[in-house]
């Protein structure tokens, strides 16, 4: 059992390490250098940085002791010292590892899309290891406790667009500002894709009489296994069969075109499917 722990806890501080050289590399070498407004607590962080010089990562690890305080009970101890493991390394990496690497001056657009790629990544990885890296992720996280079905990525678009521009009102730079909501939604769009679109695809519901016959092509020409549910029309009361079948994006052209030559009446209904779990798919 320590064996397994010690492992447990290696794994865990390697992925905050890499979490936090993508985050950091996001805040220091990209966003700080083009004096962008960056969002939530490291936003708040790198305002006091441009106008005091105090370090970044020292800045965010003041800032969200009160924010800590407030959300230790929602997110329980264990998440809490997690999470607390993950904001001091990767605000020490901030502070004291990535200002040795080369900071980008190039174009501030490339800036931006760098700024939101890598932290995005960062903040993804740190994510589903179980943890977070404090400020506004504290925040989002016990909000998503109580409300699980919110995406998590948009609760962070939601309490970060704020702070993007109170940095812009005080720097008085809207060409920054607009960066910044850019990076915003960059970041917003690469966690979520991190998190629940690496497994996405498609699943169609093919509401037809030839329910058998359907999956039968389905299996035959895709490999894809399918689910008969019994259905029934509201208007004429007659009996249906639905066949449900998730697949991965490439495969549904040659599904709908094959379904529609077995049953050219039947009723195909294609929809996002932001992760699929089980034999075919990803590992449960």
């Amino acid at each position: 059992m320590k064996k397994l722990k010690w492992r447990k806890l290696c794994h865990d501080i390697f992925i905050d390490l890499f979490g936090g050289i993508l985050i950091g590399a996001g805040i220091y070498n990209f966003a700080a250098n083009a004096e962008f407004p960056l969002a939530g607590v490291s936003g708040i962080a790198l305002i006091l940085y441009r106008l005091w010089g105090v370090p970044i990562g020292w800045g965010t690890i003041l800032l969200n002791i009160p924010i800590a305080v407030g959300c230790y009970k929602t997110l329980g101890r264990e998440f809490f010292v997690r999470s607390v493991r993950s904001l001091v390394i990767t605000s020490m990496i901030t502070d004291y590892i990535v200002p040795l690497f080369p900071a980008y001056s190039g174009d501030r657009m490339l800036a931006a899309i760098c700024t939101g790629i890598f932290s995005g990544l960062g903040y993804a990885l740190v994510f589903m290891n179980g943890s977070s890296t404090g400020g506004m992720d504290f925040v989002s996280m016990a909000i998503r406790v109580k409300k699980p079905h919110i995406s998590l990525g948009r609760i962070v678009f939601v309490l970060d667009c704020a702070i993007v521009l109170l940095g812009g009102v005080i720097f008085q730079d809207i060409d920054a500002t607009i960066y910044g909501l850019i990076i915003s939604y960059l970041l917003t769009l690469v966690i979520d894709k991190i998190m629940y679109g690496i497994d996405s695809g498609k699943m169609t519901l093919i509401v037809t009489d030839k329910g058998h016959e359907v999956a039968g092509k389905i299996d035959e020409y895709i490999g894809r296994g399918a689910t008969i549910l019994k259905g029934k029309g509201s208007y004429t009361g007659a009996d249906k069969e639905v066949v449900m079948c998730a697949c991965n994006n490439k495969q549904m052209y040659s599904i709908r075109k094959m379904v529609k030559e077995v049953d050219p009446r039947c009723f195909i209904v294609i929809m996002e499917s932001s992760e699929v779990v089980g034999e075919g798919f990803k590992e449960a």
